[in-house]
């Protein structure tokens, strides 16, 4: 029984939410491994619109397992108002949802800590300010607090007040007089709001797998924000490549049968960091306003630019994609030409690594090839052979040139308007 990853080949922001609902179906259980509520995934159900923050995507398929693996750091209050605001919709969350007592949490003053490295002009990285860095810091620092501890109340406030402490020292050098970090008896009562949705997540998911349960494992963001292998350090504070899907949830990589990139059919970006194929111009706020480019959870502006292959190249080398998704092709159909950008260059040199240091990375200067547009509408496509030749010949350059095969095209927000590829890799693994 296939086990599959799927995750961002870029910088996040691809469309993760919409194929993971759409593919949860054949599965039985969907979980996600990193993050925190700072990535927000986008799903559209007929004319209703679901914004899912912490809960994988597959809590919207009635009687599905959703799973927040320990990998993630989560917000007690963040996630009740997300709960809530499903079971408003109809959503059976609490009977649906499990979470790890492992997972790590995030504390008022964690936000705190994020927004004065982001008031600087020497730090600022263009987070959300959220606090999920601080409490990925203090995870590795080994001074976090995690879901286990939260419902243990003698544990919680044991843990809490050296913390606080900590953080008050922190505040007090920057002249903040007054922190929110009174909140034990706040944090106590969430705590007793989620403490029958927690257990251990790792066994539950071991279980399922040695009773023959599909799982379908949800990364946040993308390739290129995981704190390893992304352009550190306009990066996120977790794995978010394939790698972090074993860690992030106790699953062994040898249960893993096949790993899924998604990417849009051209590439964005929120926040501060090196973006080599950004448009800067009229084409790029062009694809922002018919892409609609602005962020799920933030509404932030989204920068726009061009399919990047060394880019997808680096992404499929560091998860081994068997397969690759790509979204929102239609957002290219107005198009005279569409540019790809198929190498980059430093200082005249061709480079054939993803560079790694800043400088190298501020450097590059990309080359473009440009295919032709199709100007014929995709949306809502849902076969390949009812594709525009052209619009056909775009997704096999982009196969030939990144060295994966397109498995599956989607060409809108609803679950229909996506297209699979019969006798791909992608087709077989979904079974």
């Amino acid at each position: 029984m296939a086990n599959l990853i799927v995750l961002g080949a870029q910088w996040g922001d691809e469309g993760k939410g919409k194929i993971v609902d759409l593919f949860s179906d054949r599965f039985d259980i969907v979980a996600r491994y990193q993050g925190g509520h700072n990535a927000g995934h986008t799903v559209w159900i007929g004319e209703q619109k679901y914004v899912l923050k912490l809960i994988p995507s597959g809590i919207l398929r009635p009687g599905k397992l959703a799973v927040i693996g320990n990998g993630v750091v989560i917000d007690p209050k963040a996630l009740i108002e997300e709960i809530t605001t499903l079971e408003k919709l109809g959503i059976d969350v609490r009977s649906q949802l499990r979470i790890s007592n492992r997972a790590h949490v995030i504390l008022p003053f964690h936000r705190m800590v994020e927004r004065i490295s982001e008031d600087s002009p020497d730090k600022a990285i263009g987070t959300t300010s959220r606090g999920i860095g601080p409490a990925y810091e203090d995870k590795i620092g080994r001074r976090g607090i995690r879901i286990a501890d939260l419902i243990d109340r003698a544990t919680f406030t044991e843990l809490y007040t050296p913390l606080q402490k900590d953080k008050r020292t922190i505040a007090a050098a920057f002249g903040i007089e007054k922190m929110d970090d009174n909140v034990l008896d706040e944090y106590l009562s969430y705590a007793e709001k989620l403490a029958p949705m927690v257990c251990d997540t790792a066994a539950l998911l071991h279980n399922a797998m040695n009773g023959g349960k599909r799982i379908l494992l949800e990364g946040a963001q993308g390739t290129m924000l995981d704190v390893d292998h992304g352009t550190y350090p306009y990066v996120t504070s977790s794995s978010a490549a394939s790698g972090g899907a074993a860690t992030g949830t106790g699953i062994p990589p040898t249960r893993i049968s096949g790993i899924i990139g998604v990417s849009k059919a051209y590439i964005t970006r929120v926040g501060a960091g090196p973006f080599p194929s950004e448009d800067h111009g009229d084409r790029g706020e062009a694809i922002r306003k018919a892409g609609n480019e602005y962020g799920s959870v933030t509404g932030r502006p989204r920068r726009c630019g061009w399919f990047d292959v060394p880019l997808l190249q680096y992404t499929a080398m560091v998860n081994g994609f068997d397969s690759l998704i790509v979204t929102k092709l239609d957002v290219l159909d107005a198009l005279d030409e569409v540019p790809v950008c198929v190498a980059y260059k430093i200082n005249g040199k061709t480079v054939t690594e993803m560079p790694a240091s800043q400088g190298e990375l501020a450097k590059v200067e990309p080359v473009y090839e440009m295919l032709p547009g199709w100007h014929t509408p995709t949306f809502g496509i849902d076969s390949l052979d009812a594709l525009p030749e052209r619009a056909r010949a775009y997704l096999r350059f982009l196969e030939e040139r990144t060295g994966v095969e397109v498995g599956s095209v989607s060409t809108g927000p609803e679950r229909n308007q996506t297209l699979v590829v019969p006798g791909s890799k992608l087709a077989r693994l979904l079974g």
